[in-house]
C-alpha cells in the first residue's frame, strides 16, 4: 500500500503529464475554433441582414 501511495504522491507519470499537454493543446485548438466560427457567424449574419434589410425597403416612386 506505500508503493500505490508513494506512486499516487509522488512524482508525475511522464505518460500522463504528455497526455495533459495533448489535452491542453487540443482545448486551446478547440477554443480558438470556436472564436473562429463565431466570427464567421457574425459576418454571414451582418450580410444576411444587409439583404433583407435592402428587401424592406419601400421602392422609390418614379
Amino acid at each position: 500500500m506505500a508503493k500505490a501511495l508513494f506512486g499516487h504522491v509522488g512524482g508525475s507519470d511522464p505518460r500522463m503529464v504528455q497526455e495533459m499537454r495533448r489535452l491542453q493543446k487540443r482545448v486551446r485548438d478547440l477554443e480558438d475554433e470556436v472564436s473562429r466560427l463565431q466570427a464567421r457567424n457574425d459576418q454571414l449574419s451582418m450580410a444576411v441582414s444587409d439583404v433583407t434589410g435592402a428587401a424592406d425597403r419601400e421602392p422609390a416612386l418614379a
